[in-house]
This record gives C-alpha cells, sequence and structure tokens, in this order.
C-alpha cells in the first residue's frame, strides 16, 4: 500500500513593500533612533521605494529631533532633488546648510536660495488662493523676496563673493529697507576700505535697528560706527548730528504704509487666518459657537517653545470634542521662519498665522493665551505662565468656559444645550 504524501506546509504570503515600511515604522515604536534604523534598512531593500519623499521626511523630523544635523541634511536635500518646488524643505535645506558653515555646503545652499528665488519670480497673482487679496499677495511676494535677497546676500558674505553679497543687500533695501541688509553693506564697505560708505551704511543701520530687528544688534551697531568714524575723522565728534539726519531719513524710507490682513475686522468672527502649513484659508467663522483656545507665539520666543508642549498636553485633554478648537497662532514679522520651525519641533495643533488677530485681541508679549467663548468674548487670558500651574489653570479656564455656557443655555426658556 503505497503511503500518503507528506503534507506540504501552507504557503506563507511575503508581505509587500507598504507591509514592510508599516512592519518597519511599528517595530521602532516611540523611539526615534530606532524609527531611523528601520526606516534606512528598508530603503537599502527598496532604494526606489515609491513612497521616498514621505520617508525622507519622515528622517529629516527624527534626525532633528535626535540633534542629527548632518543626516537631517542629507535626507532635506534628497527630498528637494526629488520635490524641488517644496519650498519649505528647500529654506530648512539651506538653514541646515548654513549651519554646517564649510564652504561646500555653503555653495549648495547658495544655489537652493537661488532656486527659491526663482520661483517667488515666477509666481503670478493669477497662482494666488481666492481667499487673499491682491495687496496681501504682492506684501507676501515683497516680503519673501526680500528674505531670500539677504539670505543669498549672507551666504555670498560667507562665501567671501563680496560683490554678489552687495548686490543682494543692495535689492534687498531697495525693496524694503532693513538694519540687518544695511549693517552687511557696512561691513563689505569697511572691508573694502571705504569708510564714507561704511559710516553711511552703519548709520542706516543703526536708524533702523530697534528690540524687534531680526539679526540686528543696535549696541553692536554703534560699536562699529563709532569705529569707522574715528578711523576717518580722528573722533567721534559731529557723529551725533550725522546720526540724527540718518535717523529720519531711514525712517522717512522704510515708514511706507503696508497693506493689513484683516483690516476693519472688528469682531474674531470676521477673521481669516492662514493655515502656517500651506498658506489655506482658516475662517474664524466656522468656528463660531466654539470655544477656541488660542496660543500667540513666534519662532523667537524662548518661552514659547518651553509653552508648546504644555499647550498640546491640554489640547490632548479635549481631543474629540468638537466643539472646542484649540489653535497656536504664530505672530513672526518673518513669516519664512516659520515652515522650517514646524518642520523641526512637529507640533501636533493647528497652527495658523494670527493676520491681525493679535492686534485685536490687545497681545503685546508672548507666550499669550486667550480662550474665546462661544459668542467670540474673551473668556480667560494670560500673559506668560507658570510650568508648574499651567496646564492645571489652561484646563479648568476651558471646562469653566464649557460650564458657563451650559448653565446660561439651560436657564434660556427655548436655549439649544451644547453637547457638551
Amino acid at each position: 500500500m503505497q503511503s500518503p504524501a507528506p503534507k506540504q506546509p501552507p504557503s506563507t504570503k511575503a508581505p509587500s513593500e507598504s507591509e514592510e515600511l508599516q512592519q518597519a515604522i511599528d517595530r521602532a515604536g516611540n523611539d526615534r533612533a530606532a524609527l531611523v534604523r528601520n526606516l534606512e534598512e528598508f530603503l537599502k531593500d527598496y532604494p526606489e521605494a515609491r513612497q521616498r519623499p514621505q520617508i525622507y521626511r519622515a528622517l529629516v523630523e527624527a534626525s532633528l529631533q535626535l540633534r542629527d544635523s548632518a543626516r537631517a541634511t542629507d535626507y532635506a536635500e534628497r527630498i528637494v532633488a526629488l520635490t524641488p518646488d517644496d519650498m519649505s524643505m528647500t529654506l530648512l535645506a539651506i538653514q541646515l546648510l548654513e549651519r554646517n558653515g564649510d564652504e561646500a555646503a555653503l555653495r549648495r545652499a547658495f544655489n537652493y536660495s537661488t532656486r527659491v528665488l526663482d520661483y517667488i519670480d515666477r509666481t503670478s497673482a493669477g497662482d494666488k488662493s481666492p481667499k487673499i487679496s491682491k495687496e496681501e499677495w504682492e506684501a507676501d511676494q515683497k516680503r519673501d523676496k526680500v528674505n531670500i535677497l539677504s539670505l543669498r546676500g549672507r551666504l555670498s558674505f560667507k562665501l567671501h563673493d563680496y560683490p554678489a553679497a552687495e548686490r543682494d543687500f543692495r535689492a534687498s533695501m531697495a525693496i524694503s529697507p532693513s538694519a540687518a541688509a544695511a549693517e552687511k553693506l557696512g561691513e563689505i564697505a569697511e572691508l573694502n576700505k571705504d569708510l564714507p560708505g561704511a559710516i553711511r551704511e552703519y548709520a542706516r543701520a543703526f536708524a533702523l535697528a530697534d528690540a524687534s530687528s531680526a539679526g540686528a544688534n543696535r549696541r553692536e551697531i554703534r560699536q562699529k560706527l563709532g569705529n569707522v568714524w574715528r578711523l576717518a575723522h580722528g573722533s567721534e565728534e559731529g557723529l551725533g548730528d550725522y546720526l540724527l539726519h540718518a535717523y529720519d531719513d531711514s525712517v522717512a524710507s522704510a515708514n511706507v504704509p503696508k497693506p493689513k490682513r484683516n483690516a476693519g475686522a472688528k469682531d474674531p468672527y470676521d477673521f481669516t487666518l492662514r493655515k502656517a502649513q500651506d498658506g489655506s484659508a482658516y475662517s474664524l467663522a466656522d468656528q463660531k459657537g466654539k470655544i477656541v483656545v488660542l496660543n500667540f507665539w513666534a519662532t523667537w520666543c524662548g518661552p514659547c517653545r518651553e509653552m508648546e508642549p504644555h499647550f498640546e498636553r491640554v489640547a490632548a485633554q479635549f481631543q474629540g470634542i468638537a466643539d472646542i478648537v484649540f489653535l497656536a497662532a504664530d505672530c513672526d514679522e518673518d513669516e519664512t521662519l516659520v515652515p522650517p520651525y514646524l518642520l523641526e519641533e512637529k507640533p501636533r495643533t493647528t497652527v495658523v498665522f494670527a493676520d491681525g488677530l493679535d492686534i485685536l485681541l490687545a497681545v503685546r508679549s508672548f507666550p499669550t493665551i486667550v480662550i474665546l467663548d462661544r459668542s467670540g468674548k474673551i473668556a480667560y487670558r494670560t500673559d506668560g505662565f507658570d510650568p508648574e500651574d499651567v496646564e492645571r489653570e489652561l484646563s479648568n479656564a476651558v471646562r469653566h468656559a464649557v460650564a458657563e455656557h451650559k448653565e446660561s443655555s439651560e436657564s434660556a426658556p427655548h436655549g439649544a444645550k451644547s453637547e457638551l
């Protein structure tokens, strides 16, 4: 009698590329270093993976959290190579390359900044969102061009290409005078032994500098100005009068009216903000009837960075409740600082540009948290915070705003009750 054939083990289907990728992510859990290792191993097996841009982006974010600038720079540049129109990643690559500081890195950063400048020049008003006016779009274009010209000028200066740096700084100043650009022009003139030119530019930088001037230190500018004035005149006699004239001229040229977003808005619900990630419109009118919790912040504000995880933990307590909205409202004058910051810090709450809402609510320091009740009135406000108590106080304030609405709606004869 013939013996039966041995049973074959059940065939196992090999996991697909997407399944292997998900397994690599799942195995890492919350370990950033393990995520980097797993994703890089995955890329060895699938060097042409369909999801390479997303994988590279995850590697950039994880590397930044691990303070591994070299690896973050490498993957940021890979993303730029794959998606050259990704301007936020291009700006992050420039920032990381400039931080590296060697000549090859600076030259690549220079080339990327030229690419961004060309992108700005190619963009027309026909490409703008219908949610913003032509005047607002033009103001954004002007600001972006000034910032990129100054950035490229700074890179040329570090590469010791002073004529190229001077051209970009002068082009930037022609559009919108700034203390930082004027100071660099003063340094270039001083390096060229042009003392009258250095005096003129340093005086203009001193006149334009104030407490809010990014990249400009009035005390340092004063020292540079005094030095070149003494070299030219032997003493500082006459410098005061010269500075007064320079101040009057600079303020007159810089004090050009700028179009304001949400001009004339007198109620929070009149405001249409912009999402910081992509510039898309975010209408506060759509949040009418909800409790809106606003964290006003800026990238340069150290306490704002400390506040962010506290704010996110409170937001997580109310996650899934449609009637409560948490927004992080950025107040930076230079909005090009925001996309790289978001990529590096990766906040979990929705980030919008304040677009004048900070002025309406009289925000004068950062961080400031404001809670708007369902009618748009201020129910709670705190300027600054105590790390020990902020989460408890903010959570209680949100719950109090909810309770107040419940009481008022229940006491009304025909008031509709909240879901909360």
